[in-house]
């Protein structure tokens, strides 16, 4: 081989190692699982992207609809390619009981004193709070400011929101007639409770507008349809909904938490993500692009305090706050809803976008004005003419 050969074989050799050890240094992509839904650019932005920049360690985002079948797969076959998961408190205590996550070792996640209770388990750690409120209009003369106020139709009249499940809704129920917070679940697991939450539910039934979508009860008070409503506080963030307020007396809050799948091969990487995502500043990012509640509080010192008073997390929203109980949902939920669900009229379901009158044909429902619709609606004044006396 010539000399020229020989340099050119040379440098072509030091060329591929030098590609070989730049494609070494560079760490795989983590795989981060959340729910893809309105906060996935704020998690992008608090924490994946970050994350990616201060340690070198590239984050591949990827969804999933809360489900876990596929993680239920992948754990049997052994090392889940997915690391780091967001979950519901629902399916973190289930899935740590069916050994789906790691047991986690809290020596390797720093200082977690200053967390939102609740956000500290066996399988997970919180990564933000969220809660479910009384939101009403600043239009009204008086401001409602509990749940016993959102029954009284006489003081506040109109109609007013409530979630179509038994979950959350049964809970104000019971706070409405005067059970403490802290008794709300110990008193609705009885034969006894349940049916006080439903009766006093019925005192208001022709009052209420039901609502699924989280997006709902914003869109109906804009309308005009009802001046209150529990929702979703995340919806009314006063820096989009100025003329919107929460009352935050006996809200119901719950923590989404971050679990690591069991037998990943990144375990440590898993561990650093979640540390890093867990930090004050990390967190602050994240109540900063969209209105939850930062598991750490340490992070609301750092946060201007118009913006820290309305997030769920603060001192004036957890003081009279329940945690909604998991595991109370997880042994009752399947009967109470279908209670409910027999119970609360249907939803009339619209058969165009565009015009809120046409519906598809129901036995019985409820429209977005809260009227009834169907049979029931139909029959009324025949029902009425029976019940009438003789002339």
């Amino acid at each position: 081989m010539s000399r020229l050969r020989r340099c050119v074989a040379a440098a072509a050799g030091l060329l591929s190692l030098a590609a070989a050890n730049s494609l070494a240094a560079t760490p795989a992509p983590l795989a981060v699982i959340s729910f893809g839904r309105a906060d996935q650019d704020a998690l992008n932005f608090a924490f994946y992207g970050a994350f990616g920049r201060d340690t070198g360690i590239p984050v591949e985002a990827k969804s999933y609809d809360g489900q876990t079948t596929e993680l239920e797969q992948m754990v049997r076959a052994g090392q889940p390619p997915w690391s780091v998961m967001q979950v519901e408190s629902g399916t973190l205590h289930r899935g740590c009981a069916q050994g789906l996550f790691e047991k986690l070792d809290y020596s390797r996640l720093g200082d977690t004193s200053g967390f939102v209770p609740g956000a500290v388990s066996e399988c997970g750690l919180g990564i933000f709070a969220w809660s479910l409120a009384l939101v009403y209009s600043d239009a009204l003369a008086t401001a409602p400011r509990s749940w016993a106020d959102f029954w009284d139709v006489r003081r506040f009249p109109g109609k007013r929101g409530l979630r179509r499940s038994a979950k959350y809704t049964l809970e104000i129920a019971l706070l409405a007639d005067g059970v403490a917070p802290e008794a709300v679940y110990r008193v609705l697991a009885t034969e006894q409770g349940q049916a006080r939450a439903f009766a006093k539910l019925e005192q208001i039934k022709n009052d209420i507008i039901w609502w699924e979508a989280a997006a709902q009860p914003a869109v109906l008070m804009a309308a005009g349809n009802i001046a209150m409503s529990s929702a979703y506080t995340l919806w009314f963030d006063p820096r989009q909904q100025p003329h919107a307020r929460v009352a935050w007396e006996a809200s119901l809050y719950d923590v989404d938490s971050w679990a690591i799948p069991r037998g990943t091969a990144r375990l440590a990487d898993a561990y650093r993500f979640i540390a890093y995502a867990s930090a004050p500043e990390r967190q602050q990012a994240l109540s900063r692009r969209i209105a939850y509640g930062p598991a750490n509080r340490r992070a609301l010192a750092g946060l201007p305090a118009e913006l820290a008073a309305a997030l769920p997390s603060s001192d004036g929203s957890l003081a009279h706050a329940v945690q909604v109980d998991a595991d109370f949902w997880l042994a009752h939920g399947p009967e109470l809803e279908r209670r409910f669900d027999a119970w609360a009229p249907p939803i009339c379901r619209q058969q165009t976008d565009d015009d809120d009158d046409d519906y598809q044909d129901r036995a019985d429902c409820q429209d977005v004005q809260g009227q009834r619709r169907g049979a029931v609606a139909a029959s009324a004044p025949a029902a009425a003419m029976a019940a009438a006396p003789v002339r």
